[in-house]
């Protein structure tokens, strides 16, 4: 009888072994929070359809073939492990172009839950594009877009009156 009892004992607790869920640990999605991979086009917040983010993603890359600027977009819900938008979104520029070697010359984070966005870019464009001329694109094209919550429309003309002035 006890033999039967440790016998039952082991496989149950040897199923539960191999069975078990498990918490994946992706090294650097634990460490910093991004995802290993980035398109030009992130939805993480999931505020556009698939058509729009297709459209979007077909046009910043023919942007990029064409004038090899570099524009991604990155919506978030929360900026965790950061504490702020800020420091969220130059650790993602960072990583972006440090450990994925993607060098964005433009980073768009957008949160529609944080009521945020940041726009970052590179030195060299600060030429066609300085910071005053990147929140008054924000700002015109835009927010008002934003507020009438339509994202994508929003996102997309503010991509437009961006890449004519990096034309």
């Amino acid at each position: 009888m006890k033999k039967i009892f440790f016998i039952i004992t082991i496989t149950l607790f040897s199923a539960n072994f191999f069975f078990a869920q498990t918490k994946k640990t992706a090294g650097s999605e634990i460490q910093n929070g991004f995802s290993k991979s980035y398109e030009n086009v992130n939805d993480f917040e999931k505020i556009l359809t698939s058509s729009q983010k297709t459209t979007l993603e077909t046009n910043l890359k023919a942007f990029r073939k064409k004038s090899l600027y570099n524009i991604i977009i990155v919506t978030i819900s929360s900026t965790k492990p950061y504490t702020t938008f800020t420091e969220y979104t130059e650790n993602l520029d960072k990583y972006l172009a440090n450990d994925l070697k993607l060098d964005p010359t433009l980073l768009i984070v957008l949160s529609k839950e944080l009521r945020q966005i940041q726009v970052l870019g590179i030195e060299q464009i600060r030429y066609k594009l300085n910071d005053d001329q990147t929140k008054e694109v924000i700002a015109t094209f835009a927010v008002p877009e934003f507020k009438k919550g339509d994202y994508y429309k929003g996102l997309e003309d503010a991509v437009a009156q961006i890449i004519k002035k990096l034309q």
